[in-house]
């Protein structure tokens, strides 16, 4: 098992399978994962498996290697098609969230006007009244949600909080008012002699249902492409996913899918 702990403040660029050449902005410590979610299939690992000894980034750490960073790519003559705040945990759980977002967007504007800041998120502070303001702010906003099974979400997705509520998470999605890019993971496999595949209709159409009422942007469908913590997930095919695209479709809403 190999599992990634991603540079902080920034690391890459590296290619995005949905996002072109992205600039990625990690907002937890260098030596840990810190995330609100523990999901059986991040790349980062389990949240147990990497303790973080060493603070989050502070707001103006960020801000000075962001842009030293920009100013060597400008030079390079490599630009970010997007500046993606992504890394080992949940970006909108920093505190100084919004007012890092506001640097962020300054300095592409400055170094950058065509890249894209994207925000990869699992929307569990997305109802909060800062976050939910710093997240409009963004070009891509991007929160998960896997599924409205919370049976699913407690055994797949792993939220470390005992007061996840999928249904105050759909209205926080739906309050976007479409700014808002719904991303999903769909998967098969075990994960401690469970089933947790979550391609059948039994989990699809609900989740169309949800997809339905917040009216998102665009919806982008995935499974796993890197290692995982757990050796027992396996890939959705290819036929699923663009069936389950196309369900979307149907809606009226865009949709991406990547195998």
């Amino acid at each position: 098992m190999s599992t990634i702990i991603y540079p902080s403040p920034i690391f890459g660029p590296i290619h995005s399978r949905r996002l072109g050449v992205s600039l990625g902005i990690n907002l937890m410590p260098p030596d840990g994962k810190v995330c609100t979610f523990d999901c059986i299939y991040c790349e980062c690992g389990f949240n147990s498996d990497h303790r973080a000894k060493s603070r989050r980034p502070h707001r103006e750490e960020v801000r000075v290697a962001l842009e030293a960073k920009l100013i060597q790519m400008s030079r390079d003559g490599l630009l970010p098609d997007v500046l993606t705040f992504a890394g080992n945990g949940e970006p909108t759980a920093h505190p100084q969230f919004a007012e890092i977002i506001e640097d962020t967007i300054c300095l592409r504007d400055k170094y950058c006007a065509s890249a894209k800041v994207s925000v990869l998120s699992n929307a569990t502070f997305a109802d909060r009244p800062s976050v939910h303001e710093a997240l409009l702010r963004v070009d891509n906003n991007i929160l998960k949600l896997d599924t409205v099974d919370l049976n699913y979400i407690n055994k797949v997705d792993r939220p470390v909080s005992g007061v996840y509520d999928v249904k105050k998470i759909i209205e926080a999605l739906a309050a976007f008012n479409g700014h808002v890019i719904v991303q999903t993971m769909f998967l098969c496999g075990t994960f401690e002699g469970e089933c947790v595949d979550n391609t059948g209709d039994e989990f699809v159409a609900p989740w169309l249902g949800a997809i339905s009422v917040i009216r998102p942007q665009m919806v982008m469908i995935y499974t796993i492409d890197r290692e995982t913590p757990c050796a027992t997930l396996r890939k959705a095919s290819p036929t699923r996913l663009d069936e389950i695209k196309s369900k979307v479709m149907a809606l009226g809403i865009p949709c991406t899918a990547s195998y």
